[in-house]
């Protein structure tokens, strides 16, 4: 790895910027990783960067313009700053290659989902060379959990489980920009938990496109509920969550897993996208409705306290009122906690984008505010049945926006569900565990403004107070495998990217 050359007042700095999901966020804190392994440090908030690198997304339409957008407001930025260096990186990289050059000369690399670990490499490369560098690979050549990753939470961290999809949604570019999923073994996955937890780390979150479907590579369609299992046998992991699952793969040993292993959250991410069977047929989602509310069902049945949440995209190609109905009808019987809804837009490159009957967009936009209106009432409803509970909340940072204005904390329930209590008289950490009574609701949120039942100190609430969040090495492969390591510790190193429409 090259070593990044000082400037006249020290090292190099760099910012990133990330657009999208869960697992373009991971694939963030694995480029810091690789720029402070290079000798880079981020830069101040008040300072224009060395280095700066945006981690794109390319699920909805806006993301290609907000790119674009922000790299003409970057050009006369880099122009008053001889040396500064502009990175692309990620699916809308992936996707528009060599094309970002000819529409933004002044970017300096442009690297793919496949080769982050090229991005100081490729940077040196671009600045010695004084032209673009562009590198997009066709595979995946090295599983991107192998390199150094700079975790942003002291509390809660992501484990890659699997990336890619081999799943054919006709809405969907993920598959032709990530690729086949490739499944990392149990055993290097958990490694890489024991290695978060050895460091104060109490929350994991589980990621891959398709996280259910975890062990198709290597034969074993039972792995995710043994992989569930397993993390419950790790001392000082408190929480595990996991996303996002895909209906068709949902099987029956893994809502076991999830009711009998304690450290696993009763919260569950199930997109739907449609309630209408002939919709779900001309998406290629090879379930429908019956089959989904089955789901919904039999986890309701073995955790009665799990709040399930969904996406839903509104104005498919085709979606005709009828269609938009049963969604409607799907969503009253499913009572989902909340609710991701998008918009259907064209994605150049994906079969729909070229389906006759494209919903107008106005038809559209009535149809979102009435699904949001339905949503919304129920999510409240369900809220407002969490006054009086008492609740466990795992303390973060940067959730309550009121939070200054307000003088509460926030932090996230087991469940899933954001709440902001008073903490006053109280010496809260984030990262620590506080316990309180839920006294209001909203749609989104809920609150506690009654006195703190109990508040438990962590080594994650130390971190926080000492500025230190994990920085873990690469994790070696291991065998496929379920058990905890021989040797997990972070000194010998021991995602869904669709925008929340996989």
């Amino acid at each position: 790895m090259p070593t990044n050359a000082p400037t006249q007042n020290g090292p190099r700095t760099y910012r990133v910027t990330t657009y999208g999901c869960q697992m373009n966020v991971h694939d963030s804190e694995r480029i810091t990783g690789l720029l402070e392994d290079a000798g880079y440090v981020s830069a101040p908030e008040s300072d224009e960067p060395d280095v700066m690198v945006f981690n794109t997304c390319a699920v909805r339409e806006n993301a290609d313009n907000r790119l674009y957008g922000n790299l003409g407001h970057l050009r006369p930025v880099k122009d008053a700053h001889p040396g500064m260096q502009i990175a692309v990186g990620g699916c809308l990289a992936q996707k528009d290659r060599g094309d970002i050059v000819a529409k933004a000369p002044w970017v300096d690399v442009v690297f793919g989902t496949h080769n982050i670990g090229s991005l100081p490499t490729l940077l040196e490369r671009a600045r010695h060379n004084a032209t673009a560098e562009v590198e997009i690979l066709e595979s995946l050549e090295v599983f991107p959990s192998t390199l150094p990753t700079k975790r942003e939470s002291t509390y809660a961290g992501w484990v890659s489980i699997s990336v890619g999809c081999n799943n054919t949604c006709t809405f969907c570019i993920v598959p032709s920009l990530r690729g086949k999923e490739k499944d990392r073994r149990p055993g290097e996955v958990l490694a890489e938990v024991q290695a978060l937890v050895d460091q104060g780390v109490s929350e994991v979150t589980l990621l891959g496109q398709n996280v259910n479907s975890y062990g198709v590579e290597f034969g074993d369609r039972l792995a995710f509920g043994k992989l569930l299992r397993a993390c419950g046998e790790i001392d000082g992991l408190e929480r595990v969550r996991f996303t996002s699952p895909h209906p068709k793969d949902f099987t029956d040993d893994v809502i076991a897993a999830m009711a009998e292993t304690p450290n696993v959250c009763h919260q569950l991410h199930m997109p739907l996208q449609s309630g209408s069977d002939q919709v779900l047929k001309a998406m290629r989602r090879s379930y429908r409705s019956e089959r989904f509310l089955g789901i919904i069902d039999k986890v309701r049945a073995a955790m009665p306290d799990a709040a399930i949440t969904t996406d839903i995209i509104v104005g498919f190609p085709g979606e005709t009122e009828e269609d938009f109905q049963a969604t409607l009808d799907v969503v009253r019987k499913a009572r989902f906690a909340g609710a991701f809804t998008f918009q259907y837009s064209i994605r150049p490159g994906t079969p729909a984008a070229t389906m006759a009957d494209q919903v107008p967009k106005d038809v559209v936009s009535d149809r979102y505010r009435r699904l949001i209106a339905l949503q919304e009432e129920i999510s409240w409803e369900l809220n407002r049945e969490q006054v009086g509970r008492e609740v466990e909340v795992l303390v973060s940072v940067g959730e309550g926006r009121k939070d200054a204005a307000t003088g509460r904390m926030s932090g996230r329930a087991r469940d899933g569900r954001l709440v902001h209590f008073d903490a006053s008289g109280w010496e809260v950490r984030p990262g620590d565990v506080v316990t309180t009574v839920i006294t209001q609701a909203a749609p989104h949120h809920l609150i506690a403004d009654d006195m703190l039942t109990d508040h438990r100190l962590t080594a994650a609430g130390d971190a926080w107070e000492q500025g230190n969040a994990p920085k873990l090495p690469g994790v070696s492969l291991g065998m496929p495998a379920i058990g905890l390591p021989v040797v997990a510790s972070a000194e010998t190193g021991g995602d869904g990217c669709c925008g929340g429409s996989c």
